[in-house]
């Protein structure tokens, strides 16, 4: 069994899919775009991986954040955290907004008469891999007796997860941004896998973090689980949410928070930002998506 079940958003084991015409489109499923994750030797060619079974049990693993936006369906669950949200405002998704020591994936914006009213950043991440998942890739293609560029299947060349890295890099992160969002009175949500979040909980101090969430905390951790949803396909679903604050975010790396920035840098970054294309759809992909 291949070990790349989901390529270019289509699930590897659905035999109804076009492949040669998947493959040569080399198009994302979730933003109708070329995929952005391209070979270093060859730009010109899309890996497309979204995730991978891995495991001594093999279970699927999510390694393209871009999977997770699959139906918006993580920008719906995070509605309720805008607090000062009206009805007749408009919803918008605007991607990477810089604030101060970084920049944020996303923010879910309530907009009124073309001024933001409330907002609600969103980070992503999956887990990154080490090694390559290329040989794995075309030994999958030869399966589905699709040509390849190469004859990268005959390699014993692997990948693996880099668990310790990806977990430690993304809760320094959060300790950053969040102490600006909670100054700002504001929610800053991290979407991850429920495998990264089982991980994160096992080797950092995680017991001070509340579950459910409660909507007062300025950090919350929407976890995602992989579903079978039927002819080789699958889809995300909520699995839990926690939340904590700022602080709560140092207990995790034993470190004590820091930073302020002032409320209206964002908002200038964001209504800069703000037009058609970003409105929020609940069918079809938001330009703003792609």
């Amino acid at each position: 069994m291949s070990k790349i079940i989901e390529l270019f958003g289509k699930g590897t084991h659905n035999r109804s899919v076009d492949w040669q015409g998947v493959i040569g489109a080399q198009r994302c499923a979730y933003t109708n775009k070329r995929c952005y994750k391209v070979r270093k030797s060859n730009p010109d060619i899309s890996i497309g991986t979204c995730s991978v079974l891995y495991g001594k049990v093999p279970e699927p693993v999510i390694i393209c954040p871009v999977r997770l936006i699959e139906r918006r369906q993580i920008f719906t669950d995070c509605f309720h955290l805008l607090t000062t949200h009206e009805p007749g405002n408009e919803l918008h998704i605007i991607p990477e907004v810089s604030i101060p020591g970084g920049s944020v994936d996303y923010f879910l914006v309530s907009v009124k008469d073309g001024k933001v009213k409330d907002f609600v950043g969103i980070e992503l991440q999956t887990l990154d891999t080490t090694g390559t998942v290329w040989p794995e890739r075309q030994r999958m293609l030869e399966t589905l007796g699709i040509s390849r560029s190469d004859s990268a299947e005959e390699s014993n060349k692997t990948f693996g997860m880099n668990w310790k890295m990806t977990a430690k890099t993304i809760l320094v992160q959060m300790h950053h941004k969040v102490q600006t969002f909670e100054h700002l009175n504001k929610k800053l949500v991290l979407v991850v896998q429920d495998k990264l979040l089982s991980y994160m909980t096992k080797e950092f101090k995680f017991d001070h973090l509340e579950t459910p969430a409660l909507i007062g905390d300025s950090m919350h951790l929407h976890a995602y689980k992989m579903d079978n949803a039927g002819a080789g396909d699958y889809k995300i679903s909520m699995s839990s949410r926690l939340s904590t604050d700022a602080d709560g975010i140092g207990m995790c790396l034993g470190l004590q928070a820091e930073a302020r920035v002032e409320l209206e840098q964002i908002l200038i970054g964001l209504q800069t930002k703000l037009s058609d294309r970003t409105l929020f759809q609940a069918v079809g992909t938001p330009d703003s998506l792609v």
